[in-house]
């Protein structure tokens, strides 16, 4: 291998490495926190609950059973009778767009701004 096609592949991998994490700072610096958890069963949206108020909320379906865990601002599952609990494995999320997705229970969690048309769920 000549050293200027070393060269070149040492720039080139260099310069892709910059500009992911450019693109990786400029999507997490772009994230806000967010204020809602938007609780949605097979699309459709069933309840929202505020990340100021800790609590703990059991969602049933007719496919499984998640329990969802807001503290500290943050909304984590925690338990889930899916068999193959990657849901209760994501991190908990607090960032606008942010989600937690149990497909076999058809339950998505999504970090949601201040301005929502959904009611609140007491």
């Amino acid at each position: 291998m000549d050293k200027k096609k070393l060269k070149f592949d040492v720039i080139l991998i260099a310069v892709c490495l910059f500009v992911s994490l450019c693109v990786w700072c400029a999507v997490n610096l772009a994230k806000k926190p967010g204020e809602y958890a938007l609780v949605t069963v097979n699309g459709e949206e069933v309840a929202i609950y505020p990340l100021s108020d800790d609590r703990e909320e059991i969602i049933e379906t007719k496919n499984g059973k998640n329990i969802l865990v807001i503290r500290d601002g943050k909304a984590d599952v925690t338990d889930a009778s899916c068999p193959d609990g990657l849901c209760v494995r994501q991190r908990a999320v607090d960032k606008t767009g942010e989600t937690i997705v149990c497909l076999p229970n058809k339950v998505t969690v999504t970090i949601v701004g201040g301005e929502t048309d959904v009611d609140l769920a007491g």
